[in-house]
């Protein structure tokens, strides 16, 4: 099934490392850390030292890096990518389930 984004605010950052689009970014333009609070998800991949277009908020598309059950709480793994939250900063909310790492689902953020 095809999925599509409803994303709200877009802005951007340099990126401080090559970054690839539905990953997770920090507000420094690197990988955002592994439970810790995004920037937002990277819209397209994007060499290091240009900017990247980041979706802040709303519903938008990203990779699992792990199997989510739809409506879990996600947080972020050290590859940016989302799972289910255990001990890190809520990023938002599964919409879609994943089966596993490289899955493509959407997530609410920012409500």
């Amino acid at each position: 099934m095809a999925r599509t984004a409803n994303p709200g605010t877009t802005s951007s950052v340099v990126a401080a490392v090559s970054l690839t689009k539905r990953r997770f970014v920090g507000f420094d333009g690197a990988l955002a850390a592994a439970g810790a609070k995004a920037f937002g998800v990277v819209d397209i991949s994007t060499d290091a030292g240009q900017p990247a277009p980041v979706q802040l908020n709303g519903v938008l598309l990203v990779e699992a890096g792990a199997a989510i059950a739809a409506k879990a709480e996600i947080e972020i793994n050290a590859l940016g990518q989302a799972i289910t939250k255990s001990a890190g900063v809520s990023n938002g909310f599964a919409v879609d389930a994943a089966a596993g790492t490289g899955d493509i689902i959407r997530i609410a953020r920012g409500i």
